[in-house]
Parts: structure tokens; C-alpha cells; sequence
């Protein structure tokens, strides 16, 4: 925990510095939602194909947070808003192109979730 997902489309590969987004955010979070930087978990899934709005040549980034369950809603704001801003910062707009970057934090259920280090 916090688990990340990052879905990208693949016209804003090379707009997008993906680690150094993750080791930021790793670095940001840790203090605000309590967690060890070595807990962090942030995965990349790039997006072959996707239709935005009305199919006029556009791009996403899509960030997903899960933080186990219990958190304050201002807490998840902030988080949020620490994303997407440093989101904005490891990425280089592509001429003529769109991009839309979002960004979501939702709970992981705590009674339910699992862990093991081996």
C-alpha cells in the first residue's frame, strides 16, 4: 500500500517521464498518508487505442491511487491534488495534440487487503 496504476496513451510515451513521476510521488505521499516509501507500489499500463470525446486526435493519463480505507476525505483531496501536480510537472505537452491528464484516489478495503514480503 498505496497501490498506483497509471494508464497512458502511447502518442504521449516518450511526453511522459514515468519513473521520475513515480519516485516523486512515492516521495510526496509518504509523509501525507503515513506510509514507508518502500510501500509504494506504481505500476504503468500503456493504452494501444482509445476514442476521446468526439474521436478528434487526443491523448490521457490516468492515474488511479489506492489507499486503504479509513482516510480522511481531505486527506485523499490533498493526495490528489499532489498528483495530478506532479503529474503536470514529468510531462512535456505534444504539439497539436490533447492531452488530458485525471486522477482518482479511492479506498482499499483494510479488513480485505493482503501482504506479504518475502
Amino acid at each position: 500500500m498505496p497501490q498506483i496504476t497509471v494508464e497512458y496513451s502511447a502518442e504521449v510515451r516518450e511526453a511522459f517521464d514515468r519513473r521520475a513521476f513515480a519516485l516523486a510521488l512515492h516521495q510526496a505521499l509518504s509523509p501525507l498518508v503515513d506510509a514507508e516509501v518502500a510501500a509504494f507500489k506504481t505500476r504503468f499500463r500503456q493504452i494501444e487505442e482509445s476514442v476521446i470525446g468526439d474521436g478528434s486526435p487526443a491523448a490521457m493519463v490516468h492515474i488511479r491511487i489506492g489507499l486503504l480505507s479509513g482516510r480522511a476525505a481531505e486527506l485523499k483531496q490533498e493526495a490528489g491534488r499532489t498528483g495530478i501536480e506532479l503529474a503536470q510537472q514529468h510531462f512535456k505537452p505534444v504539439d497539436g495534440l490533447t492531452t488530458q491528464l485525471t486522477l482518482e484516489v479511492y479506498d482499499l478495503d483494510r479488513e480485505q487487503y493482503q501482504k506479504r514480503v518475502s
